[in-house]
């Protein structure tokens, strides 16, 4: 990928051209840029093909579409692409793209989870770029889509330089969203958003709305103990992780309840002011009753942990019964949320950080 005009460059490869592929891959054809989506749905790519894949909502609403293909029909070689799967297809899917990423070309993470490690494995650290992606948005059905809620789209180098082609990338995706920055810490995003995911996770266990769980303070130190397992691993791996719509990493890691009972409630109101009122984990489970990819985005995590001998007892309890409830063997319920309260420590002291120079810290994910 070079610093040329994206607008004349090769086209860009939507590849997984669901809620988050679909949407931003919508936004940049009907800004003018050449597109090609690559989806597993057959009919869902027709419908694309077809110029007929609706946005809707209270964003944006309107139709737009063009090349489409399965990824059996992919040909060719791309400067550009955008990889949008669910964590748990990110290793499939990189393979697949491999022989069409161009040599000095990259690979965008707009993924929840730390997949940009994964993905690195395969096409080469130098040709992934990371991503902190957080708007709201879900797949209804082929060629639709509803986008619920914008969010700053956040994009970086692995190694942290500020290079030509982070900045022709961060040029490119203002027209998907204004709001969009370059950053020299990226890790500390996805680490930050890795442990968030973690309430979004255990709130799917029930039925409650994500403002309503977060509301009951009774769960929230379970909110809390959760959260502060991912982070605890984030800090040992070198990371400073960063936050965002009020929730902070840092109340979390200080230990200190009232600071994480703020920093929760700022969440909260954001959350309360979008449509979408349950997680897309919840979705996969009650609605399309399908395996989630919580697993895979927080496998990276727990391998860490492994190495640096760090504990998540909670964690792993919880992805168990989410994966019993991918089974079929029990019914989501608030029964399975009280299962994991005995294990919520009595007290939360501060946990450290890590002492280590600041580009160190900044590049950490290695």
């Amino acid at each position: 990928m070079t610093d040329d005009d994206t607008k004349r460059s090769s086209p860009i490869l939507i590849w997984g051209a669901g809620a988050i592929g679909g949407t931003v891959g919508a936004f940049l054809a009907r800004a003018g840029h050449r597109v090609v989506f690559v989806d597993v749905v057959a009919e869902h790519v027709a419908r694309i093909a077809a110029g007929e894949l609706i946005i809707e909502g209270p964003i944006a609403s309107f139709s737009s579409g063009g090349t489409a293909m399965t990824p059996q029909q992919v040909h060719g070689q791309y400067d550009l692409i955008l990889l949008a799967v669910k964590s748990h297809h990110t290793e499939q899917a990189a393979r697949a793209l491999a022989p069409h990423l161009a040599a000095d070309g990259a690979v965008v993470s707009l993924q929840n989870g730390l997949n940009e490690l994964r993905i690195a494995d395969i096409v080469g650290r130098e040709r992934t770029i990371g991503a902190f992606v957080n708007f709201s948005a879900d797949w209804l059905a082929p060629g639709r889509i509803t986008y619920a809620a914008r969010s700053p789209l956040t994009i970086g180098e692995l190694d942290a330089r500020t290079t030509p082609r982070i900045q022709a990338l961060h040029r490119l995706l203002l027209d998907f969203e204004q709001d969009t920055h370059v950053t020299d810490n990226i890790f500390g995003y996805l680490w930050g958003k890795n442990a968030y995911a973690t309430f979004l996770a255990v709130s799917a266990l029930s039925n409650e709305q994500m403002p309503d769980f977060m509301q009951q303070a009774r769960l929230q130190p379970l909110i809390y103990a959760l959260i502060r397992e991912v982070l605890r691993v984030a800090v040992a791996d070198g990371v400073q992780p960063l936050g965002f719509q009020g929730y902070d990493p840092q109340a979390f890691l200080s230990g200190d309840v009232r600071a994480m009972h703020d920093s929760l409630m700022a969440n909260r109101a954001f959350k309360q002011r979008s449509t979408k009122k349950h997680s897309g984990y919840w979705r996969d489970l009650a609605v399309r009753k399908r395996e989630t990819d919580i697993t895979a985005q927080l496998d990276p995590a727990r391998e860490r942990a492994a190495r640096h001998g760090v504990p998540m007892p909670l964690v792993d309890r919880m992805l168990a019964q989410i994966a019993r409830i991918e089974r079929r063997e029990v019914e989501q319920g608030m029964h399975l949320v009280d299962e994991l309260l005995p294990l919520v420590p009595a007290r939360f002291d501060p946990i450290a950080p890590a002492a280590m120079a600041p580009a160190a810290n900044r590049a950490a994910g290695a």
